[in-house]
């Protein structure tokens, strides 16, 4: 078998939440340890890795970037190599970005290129984030790299695909959380009551019209709640309701537009079933914006490639948090194919791991060329 395949699976047994990735540290931890030591050095930063391999005449450092945790996911995949947390998944492909990152180190541990390269094994990036963090520590700072890449896996996309875009690549996203608190009671008394599930359901609803009716149509936006939960009981009217979701977009402008739509509604709700709402925005990741400069140039260098096709695809309403590093370093992501019919965060989500050698052997020659001085 591949070794970086069985890399693969082993890494997928073994997901777990952002900033408690501390088996899966210790797998990458282990295997770095025995590759040749003479062009590299290592630090950890929490549960994350940074990984320097030394140029021979650098004068620049390409950083490239892999996540590492999972999701809160009961798996539902037809492996023989399923998780081993129960209710945790690598439903995002972070088990791959892992295994592509060591497969890609491997080879210039031994091969070092004129500039120095620094591996980034990235925590948290599923929540509560750990880009922003991780880029403002001692230990990166000290390694801080020029120029900076990373791929995300695409289920849409047939193997030996690859795809980006100059600009905007992934939207601006916030987390939204709602607290409803009212009066309880007994069913047969409604008005001793102030029903917190009949407020949120108005509330869920009223959402609903900010995207259609709030926000520029030449724009984009998408405000989705995914779980409602309230009450305890058939015949008790709920004091306490809750409801969670996400908000994408982008611009910052719509971004700021929806927020203040929504808190404009809350208030409003809170007057109208006498009640107390609070609103908890979570974790906010900025968009991926691609350099123009180094995002054209890999497009033109991966179009000259026979091994790996490119293409150009439009902007996605996907979140991720690798846009705190392009805010602060100029670099790029793209697109892997993996093809399969089940979407990232699905139960069922089952990558082609063929992808996994194409995704190596083109980042090893892009770095091959990029970091060696002409």
């Amino acid at each position: 078998m591949n070794p970086f395949i069985k890399i693969r699976r082993d890494l997928h047994q073994i997901p777990e939440p952002g900033f408690q990735e501390h088996k899966t540290q210790a797998y990458l931890l282990e295997y770095i340890h025995k590759l040749p030591q003479d062009h590299i050095e290592y630090t950890t930063w929490k549960t994350g890795i940074l990984v320097r391999v030394r140029g021979k005449a650098p004068t620049q450092t390409i950083g490239y970037r892999a996540d590492m945790d999972g999701l809160p996911i009961r798996e539902e995949t037809t492996y023989d190599f399923p998780s081993q947390h129960q209710g945790m998944m690598h439903a995002c492909g972070h088990d791959l970005h892992m295994s592509i990152a060591l497969g890609v180190l491997t080879h210039f541990a031994s091969n070092p290129v004129d500039d120095h390269l620094l591996f980034i094994f990235q925590p948290a990036e599923e929540g509560p984030g750990g880009a922003e963090p991780m880029l403002s520590s001692e230990e990166f700072r000290i390694w801080k790299p020029n120029i900076i890449f990373a791929l995300h896996i695409a289920p849409e996309l047939p193997v030996g695909t690859i795809a980006t875009k100059e600009g905007i690549l992934f939207a601006n996203t916030s987390e939204l959380f709602i607290d409803l608190h009212g009066r309880g009671g007994h069913a047969a008394y409604p008005h001793l009551t102030n029903d917190m599930v009949v407020a949120a359901s108005h509330l869920v609803t009223q959402l609903q019209t900010i995207v259609s009716r709030n926000v520029d149509p030449l724009d984009s936006a998408v405000v989705t709640i995914g779980t409602i939960e309230g009450g305890t009981k058939q015949n008790i009217i709920a004091e306490h309701a809750r409801i969670e979701g996400t908000i994408r977009t982008l611009s910052m402008e719509a971004m700021q537009k929806v927020k203040q739509r929504i808190e404009t509604i809350v208030h409003g709700h809170q007057l109208s079933f006498h009640c107390q709402m609070n609103i908890d925005y979570g974790a906010n990741y900025c968009q991926v914006y691609n350099d123009t400069t180094l995002s054209r140039e890999f497009i033109k260098w991966a179009q000259e490639q026979s091994n790996v096709k490119l293409i150009e695809c439009r902007e996605a309403m996907t979140g991720e948090d690798f846009g705190y590093f392009l805010k602060e370093i100029p670099g790029f992501m793209f697109w892997l194919g993996v093809e399969t019919p089940f979407g990232l965060h699905h139960a069922k989500l089952e990558p082609q791991e063929e992808a996994i050698d194409v995704a190596i052997n083109t980042i090893t020659e892009y770095l091959q060329w990029k970091g060696t001085s002409t």
